[in-house]
């Protein structure tokens, strides 16, 4: 296991952050995606990325110039729904019809206190 260091020549996606998990695929129909490890920095336009043991290492020629890395957000962190503290809806039906709302739901929590 080591730590990888993956540069991009363009911005990275906004949303990506550290303990993210990084993949790669060599495959043009991206149907063989690997993991590559969990993203422990990001910088600018470069990621660093811990290795996972099962992967061979980047001297055997698995990443390549022409690998397609994309990444996946941990699902213990991003797992809630809205956060805040107010909101408000209106439904409206402009319909000349008989019209029924058949189901409306909402997922409320305590997010802070």
């Amino acid at each position: 296991m080591g730590i990888i260091t993956i540069t991009f020549p363009n911005p990275l996606n906004v949303s990506i952050q550290e303990g993210d998990t990084a993949y790669y695929t060599n495959d043009v129909n991206g149907k063989n995606i690997q993991v590559i490890g969990e993203i422990t920095s990001v910088s600018g336009s470069t990621i660093m990325v811990e290795e996972q043991p099962t992967l061979a290492t980047v001297s055997e020629g698995v990443l390549t110039l022409d690998s397609f890395i994309l990444f996946s957000k941990t699902s213990l962190v991003n797992s809630s729904g809205l956060k805040g503290y107010y909101a408000e809806m209106q439904f409206k039906n402009d319909a000349v019809d008989y019209a029924e709302l058949f189901l409306v739901g909402s997922e409320i929590f305590e997010s802070s206190k």
